[in-house]
């Protein structure tokens, strides 16, 4: 996968052991279930990301968490995390306050190849909570437009009150040129748009195969083969496919071994893959060969 440190000199992969202080700046609840924070490293300095890799987030007294951050490093001032809490971990996350401290190690992790993706056109599909990590490539990719051609967002939630990112979709879609695609599952009486998985809209975009298009994906493990099935079938190969997959980070640098799949350690090895790089690895998602179309 292509190494983006070279383009990004401030974003240069670290691997600290021990968490550093950050402070909660803000504190907003975006849904039912998920809050989205902004933090500030103790000493004001950028996180020093890439779209698409995470930290390892501690509360003290509670422990620490994997969290995909959400923001983008064209504005590094802060950066952002969206928490969904399912555990006793973020659980506490869910609680904290603007004011609060808590430790940061990272960031972490393969991100999007966001230099061999310019001058391309960008198709980004995200299901449920996997708009957050897309978020940092969207906001990236919306910052420095004129570096890439179509940028085209389908996002798939499963009920209207489960949407996150609103005044987002609102500004992609509206101010920075994007083409967007909103779908849910299950609609209520209010909802006017598409209804249905992420896949339908997918149907409905034209890409040319021979401007090599290239896909991010995140989402749940049970959308990636349909997702890859109607990519594929578009004409985006295999090596333009990049998802990023989810797992339960213990430690977030290789040694624990909770992430590991066949030779891969998703901490390292991602969490953003391209699709042939999984193609083996049945533990990864529900893989599907282009050999077994049946057109």
């Amino acid at each position: 996968m292509p190494d983006i440190s070279s383009e990004h000199s401030t974003y240069e992969k670290r691997a600290f052991y021990r968490p550093e202080l950050a402070r909660v700046l803000n504190v907003r609840k975006r849904t039912d279930t998920e809050t989205f924070l902004e933090l500030q490293m103790a000493d004001g300095r950028p996180l020093g990301h890439a779209p698409g890799q995470f930290v390892q987030l501690s509360v003290f007294g509670y422990g620490e968490a994997p969290i995909s951050v959400c923001s983008s490093p064209t504005r590094p001032e802060s950066f952002e995390l969206c928490i969904r809490p399912v555990g006793n971990v973020s659980r506490a996350m869910h609680k904290l306050n603007a004011g609060d401290w808590v430790g940061v190690r990272g960031p972490y992790g393969q991100a999007f190849p966001v230099a061999a993706m310019k001058s391309r056109h960008i198709l980004v599909i995200a299901g449920g909570i996997g708009v957050a990590p897309l978020r940092s490539l969207i906001n990236y990719i919306v910052d420095r437009r004129q570096d890439f051609k179509r940028l085209i967002i389908v996002y798939g939630a499963r009920r209207p009150s489960s949407i996150l990112f609103q005044d987002d979709i609102h500004r992609w879609s509206n101010d920075s040129g994007a083409e967007m695609y909103l779908t849910v599952d299950q609609p209520d009486e209010t909802w006017k748009g598409r209804t249905g998985m992420l896949t339908i809209p997918l149907r409905e975009i034209n890409v040319d195969s021979n401007d090599l298009p290239v896909a991010a994906v995140a989402g749940p493990p049970v959308m990636y083969r349909f997702v890859a099935m109607e990519l594929i079938r578009k004409g985006i190969d295999e090596e333009r496919i990049y998802f990023s997959l989810e797992r339960r980070f213990k430690c977030g640098i290789g040694k624990c071994g909770h992430c590991q799949l066949n030779n891969l350690y998703v901490c390292q090895d991602g969490p953003v893959f391209l699709y042939s790089q999984l193609l083996g690895c049945t533990e990864a998602i529900e893989v599907w060969a282009p050999e077994n179309r049946q057109d």
